[in-house]
């Protein structure tokens, strides 16, 4: 993919001005709105000016594409999940690993919950390649931050470097998010705390049970 198909039309090491990303952000918070009212299939550069009420120039001049729109809302949705993994942790409070990877997939779960854009971007059946890639590109960002959350507290071991460990944790938790939202067109309870159940034990297969916890985080 192309940065200008995957990113809004600015020119290069210049940020966007304060006018065009009020722009971007009604754009995307009417992308926001169709996908949790009809998902992808409703969803059109045509629709999303509509729902926007501007001329649908408009958003062409900042999204050559659907998949353009899709993948800069992938973008916003996964700063959320960034977020969550930047927030503070209370080291007092861990106990064991276990601990703090409950506590990582409770607020990426507090965010599909809230978010039914991320829910039908990220976990939805849409078939969009450039919106999967994207999102899997995101995810190995997200890993590298979850890596260091967790040096932070604990004293990691050493981990495979061919295999992007937390990264496939997060992929194999979200296809049971996946699934929840296919047959229940929602994360249910039991589903919810089976994810964060295989994220676990993913990620149990590298770590040991008992991982030494610092001192003091650092």
């Amino acid at each position: 993919m192309s940065t200008a198909e995957s990113t809004p039309r600015t020119p290069p090491n210049r940020k966007p001005r304060a006018s065009s990303q009020a722009r971007i952000a009604q754009i995307l918070a009417a992308a926001r709105e169709l996908l949790a009212d009809a998902g992808v299939a409703g969803l059109s550069i045509y629709s999303v000016a509509d729902r926007a009420a501007i001329p649908p120039s408009s958003v062409y001049h900042f999204f050559a594409s659907v998949p353009a729109l899709l993948e800069a809302l992938t973008a916003d949705i996964h700063a959320a999940f960034r977020a969550s993994l930047q927030e503070p942790v209370e080291h007092n409070a861990l106990n064991s690993w276990h601990d703090l990877s409950r506590l990582i997939e409770q607020r990426m779960l507090a965010i599909y919950q809230a978010d039914a854009a991320a829910r039908q971007l990220i976990l939805a059946q849409h078939g969009l390649a450039e919106v999967t890639q994207a999102d899997r590109q995101h995810d190995i960002e997200l890993a590298g931050l979850m890596r260091v959350l967790f040096e932070r507290h604990f004293e990691l071991p050493v981990l495979p470097s061919e295999v992007e460990v937390f990264a496939l944790a997060m992929e194999l938790g979200d296809r049971v998010y996946a699934r929840s939202v296919l047959l229940h067109g929602a994360i249910t309870p039991r589903m919810a705390e089976e994810g964060m159940r295989v994220f676990d034990a993913y990620l149990g297969l590298y770590l040991p049970p008992f991982l030494p916890k610092r001192v003091a985080p650092i």
